[in-house]
């Protein structure tokens, strides 16, 4: 990390204001010879001419510079706010990199700051979440691990493991110590697993923030698909007809339900057609139903036992057209919602299923998201670790008990990309005055 990166902290395309930002050891050199002047002082904007090779001014910018430590990079950082000309910031970079600079890796600046210790991964992770959110709570979530959130959660979960850890040690080699008996120990360790899998339950929700959801909308023709999708999105989307076969192919559209991004998939009638292109359509729908998320599955009311034979059982079935029915309310399966498209009836209780089911109550009562695959599998090895070491104490395994915790240990300090085995062994010499 000896050299100097630099890349477009702003996307391409024309804007009022593009920024180049540089960090590493030559930053304050390269501005210096890009502008023909000392640079300002430290997060002091400053208007400066950007000079190329013959010293023309390409442009006036704002410069500004951020000394190593206190930088996002914990490196030497600059950055030229430029007009936001694509030719423009194209020949203000490129002029950077003749002066010294490489382009930037994705990512890393980001991985510079991990590796200077100015967050964690899980952190580095939130500001790629930031970028990606796509509604507000998805945004409020990714804000929380930036401020460390997550990240301060796994390291209070680590300092207990390892003291967990280092009593175990104790009671291995020096068992006339005053320390907690294995039993005691067995239930903090089964204690601290339960915490985690707390946490572990709101993965769900916390992926599906910033990865989003399909729900596939299936049924026969004619039960209202088409309507119960304009329903929920609250406008024409669909075309709606009471000719059978209308919808031929896939019609896709964004919702948010409960803050969860959800990609609305209205399907062809599932039947058995002689026409090719309505036959293509229902072959679409079916892998439509296979690759989705969830499935809902629309009945007609008034004959509400009757439906289509589906890849995967549905994940929520609506009886639509109730506005339709006459006399007694009909026997609908287990589960299923009465509901009507037209009228509107039904749908707050929809719109209430759907949000369970696409998580977004399953997380009451934690503060803070799992939100990557990554961070999940960390915490399960790692809640799996802890369990398995409560058993081998219960069954007086002392060794493969420290061997566990030990295991769990580092699988917490994957989720914040740090780890040291012999941080054990010095919790041990320092609170055990082993030795002595």
């Amino acid at each position: 990390m000896n050299d100097t990166i630099a890349a477009l902290a702003t996307p391409l395309g024309r804007a009022a204001v593009g920024i180049v930002r540089m960090s590493g050891p030559a930053s304050d050199a390269i501005l210096k010879k890009l502008t023909g002047r000392d640079p300002p002082p430290a997060r002091t904007a400053a208007l400066r001419p950007v000079l190329d090779a013959d010293g023309a001014v390409l442009d006036r910018a704002l410069v500004l510079r951020f000394p190593a430590p206190a930088s996002y990079t914990g490196e030497d950082m600059a950055e030229i706010h430029a007009h936001g000309s694509p030719v423009i910031l194209e020949r203000i970079l490129a002029r950077v990199f003749a002066l010294g600079a490489r382009p930037a890796a994705p990512g890393e600046f980001t991985r510079r700051a991990v590796e200077h210790g100015k967050m964690d991964l899980t952190q580095a992770e939130a500001v790629a979440a930031a970028i990606e959110a796509s509604t507000l709570r998805a945004a409020k979530e990714a804000q929380k691990q930036l401020a460390g959130a997550l990240g301060r959660r796994i390291a209070a979960w680590m300092e207990r493991a390892l003291d967990l850890a280092a009593h175990i040690e104790a009671w291995l080699d020096f068992p006339d110590e005053d320390v907690p008996p294995p039993v005691e120990l067995a239930q903090d360790l089964r204690a601290l697993a339960g915490e985690m899998r707390a946490l572990l339950g709101t993965a769900t929700l916390g992926e599906r923030l910033f990865r989003g959801v399909s729900l596939a909308i299936v049924g026969e023709p004619n039960v209202g698909k088409s309507s119960l999708l304009n329903r929920l999105l609250g406008e024409e989307r669909a075309i709606v007809s009471a000719v059978p076969g209308t919808t031929r192919d896939l019609v896709e559209a964004d919702l948010e339900i409960a803050g969860v991004p959800v990609r609305l998939v209205d399907t062809a009638g599932l039947r058995t057609s002689d026409d090719p292109i309505e036959a293509e359509g229902i072959r679409r729908a079916r892998k439509a139903v296979a690759r989705a998320d969830l499935v809902v599955l629309v009945v007609d009311a008034a004959a509400p036992g009757r439906r289509p034979e589906l890849p995967r059982a549905p994940d929520l079935v609506v009886a639509n057209k109730a506005d339709l029915l006459r006399g007694e309310a009909p026997a609908l399966p287990e589960g299923a919602l009465l509901a009507s498209a037209r009228t509107g009836a039904g749908m707050a209780e929809l719109e209430a299923r759907l949000a369970a089911l696409v998580g977004a109550q399953g997380a009451e009562g934690e503060d803070v998201l799992i939100t990557r695959a990554r961070q999940r599998e960390a915490l399960a090895q790692a809640q799996a670790a802890l369990e398995a070491a409560a058993a081998e104490l219960q069954a007086a395994r002392l060794d493969l008990a420290a061997m566990e915790v030990r295991r769990g240990w580092r699988a917490l300090g994957g989720i914040l990309g740090v780890g040291d085995v012999e941080a054990i062994l010095d919790r041990v010499f320092a609170r055990f005055c082993i030795g002595k």
